[in-house]
């Protein structure tokens, strides 16, 4: 599990000027509901959106063994993993909770911590200047039984002499390992890796330097600086290059909470009509979604980023009357933004932002209303105004009345059973299986869908 790997046993002795810590949660989200559900731990599950567009925002280990990922498709996550798969649609209520008594448990040990996500941070404790490869192992073996002890849940974690030498060694960690990378098989290691494992190296990047025969970052390396930056721009370029020669002096610092979360891509050919520009606008508005969704807060404005040829760019929002995490919503709000290339010009970048956060999660009465499908034609702009669409109330109430009570996933309380999770359900029946994080496996019982005792249920109540 946290056994030393060999190189690491050889040098154990070795020290560091600095150890810079990466802490990062194995499968949070589907550890997370394997945790509080029972009945899920050792089963395959997948927690993300349920319908035609959902994405996978996590997978449990038992999934992965299929090769279903984040960010897949739902659709095609199922299909991988079989008949087994457990799908859950995700509870950032529970997440979010979960998350801030991990980092407690981590500020126990590390008091300055630069959290990244819901589900993982860097720290570099004082305690450590100077520490050998063997002393920096120990302190993590510690700070990982801290976490589980606190938590229930198991975090991998990696050690090195900056940030980014951290970062690799957490995922080699993975699951629930230790892995310390000393100076001494730092530039070994670090030569060998394809450069698009350097951080701030994207798919552009990558595109321009393996055209030129740079496929690993010790390649990249061994470039002089001004050639790496003539390739990757004057200032991006020098500091990838010092990375790549293994110099991280970036410090460990509290992160301000950020105001937006967003995702942008340039794409190597102008897109020219709408037909072009609405997958582009779904897949940037998808990766967004997944940042926000490890984040933790929910967005009510959606801000549409177009940068034309001339490099010139423009900027529309759509504000929602609530804030919500839903994808469909949030994807939709961003294609009422979008703007025909046929008019505005030849666009080379498009990115989607969240802004307006909020840890409150609301509920749109009508969601009919603000998940209008988009057309592909240049009539699309009148068809989804506002007036015209708010003008159909009684269709979306029907609808809404119409739908099912219950759905799988759901938190619910029974007068008699206590809290439970809806299992599944239909032909006036829902099947809820009653359990916590602190019972163990609990019984499955039927009811009627329409019985009085079965009411939704605070989804926190699933940590008791």
């Amino acid at each position: 599990m946290s056994e030393q790997h060999p190189s690491t046993r050889a040098d154990a002795q070795s020290t560091a000027r600095r150890w810079v810590l990466h802490i990062d949660m194995d499968a949070f989200y589907a550890s997370a509901e394997q945790l509080t559900r029972p009945t899920l731990r050792g089963r395959p599950v997948l927690v993300g959106g349920t319908g035609g567009r959902g994405v996978v925002a996590g997978a449990s280990y038992e999934a992965r063994v299929y090769g279903a990922r984040s960010a897949m498709p739902m659709h095609m996550a199922r299909r991988l993993v079989g008949v087994t798969a457990v799908v859950v649609p995700p509870r950032g209520i529970v997440y979010g909770t979960l998350s801030g008594q991990v980092f407690d448990a981590l500020r126990s040990r590390i008091p300055v911590l630069e959290t990244l996500s819901f589900d993982e941070a860097f720290g570099e404790p004082a305690e450590l200047a100077g520490a050998t490869v063997a002393g920096v192992q120990e302190f993590c073996e510690e700070l990982r039984a801290v976490v589980r002890e606190r938590t229930g849940l198991t975090a991998s974690v990696g050690a090195g002499t900056g940030k980014q030498l951290a970062k690799i060694a957490s995922a080699l960690a993975k699951p629930d390992g230790i892995r310390v990378v000393s100076a001494v098989e730092q530039p070994e290691m670090l030569a060998a890796l394809p450069v698009r494992k350097l951080g701030g190296i994207g798919p552009v990047a990558e595109h321009k330097l393996r055209s030129l025969g740079i496929e690993t970052v010790g390649a990249f390396a061994a470039l002089p600086e001004s050639e790496a930056m003539s390739i990757l721009g004057g200032a991006v370029g020098a500091a990838l290059h010092r990375l790549a020669r293994g110099i991280d002096d970036r410090p460990v610092a509290e992160r301000n909470e950020a105001k937006q979360i967003s995702a942008e891509t340039t794409f190597e050919t102008d897109i020219v009509n709408l037909a072009q520009l609405r997958p582009a606008i779904e897949s940037q508005a998808a990766a967004a979604h997944r940042r926000l969704i490890k984040d933790g807060r929910a967005a009510r404005t959606v801000v549409l980023k177009l940068r034309k040829s001339d490099m010139s760019i423009v900027t529309r929002s759509f504000t929602l009357p609530y804030a919500t995490e839903d994808l469909v919503t949030l994807t939709t709000a961003a294609q009422r933004s979008a703007i025909d290339p046929a008019e505005l010009g030849p666009i080379r970048l498009v990115g989607v932002g969240y802004g307006g956060l909020s840890t409150v999660r609301q509920e749109s009465l009508f969601p009919e209303l603000d998940q209008v499908p988009v057309a592909v034609d240049g009539d699309w702009e009148q068809s989804v105004t506002p007036e015209p669409v708010a003008a159909v109330e009684p269709a979306p109430v029907a609808t809404a009345l119409s739908s099912p009570l219950w759905h799988p996933g759901m938190d619910v309380e029974h007068s008699e059973h206590g809290h439970g999770w809806v299992q599944g359900g239909g032909y006036g029946v829902v099947t809820v299986r009653f359990e916590t994080r602190s019972t163990g496996p609990g019984p499955a019982r039927t009811f009627a869908a329409d019985d009085p005792s079965l009411t939704r249920a605070d989804p926190l109540h699933s940590l008791r």
